[in-house]
C-alpha cells in the first residue's frame, strides 16, 4: 500500500499526521507547487486543501497518479 500525503495550510493539515499522513505545510503558491513536485513515487493519495488545490491548478488535480482529493471547504 502506498503512502498518503497532505498539502496545504498548517491549520488544515497538521492533525492528519496523527493518522500517519505525510504532512507538507505549504501556504504560498510556490511552496504548494514545490511540495507537489517533492512527492515521492510511493505516494498514492494526496489530500489538498481548497486553497492548495486552487494554487496547483486543474492539471495536477486531474492526475490519476497520485490520486488527489480536495478537502471540503
Amino acid at each position: 500500500m502506498g503512502q498518503v500525503a497532505a498539502i496545504g495550510e498548517r491549520v488544515r493539515v497538521a492533525g492528519l499526521s496523527l493518522a500517519g499522513v505525510k504532512v507538507l505545510v505549504a501556504e504560498e503558491p510556490e511552496a504548494v507547487r514545490r511540495a507537489w513536485r517533492s512527492l515521492s513515487g510511493d505516494v498514492t493519495l494526496v489530500i489538498v486543501t481548497p486553497a492548495a488545490a486552487e494554487m496547483l491548478g486543474r492539471t495536477a488535480l486531474e492526475s490519476t497518479r497520485p490520486l488527489t482529493a480536495v478537502m471540503p471547504a
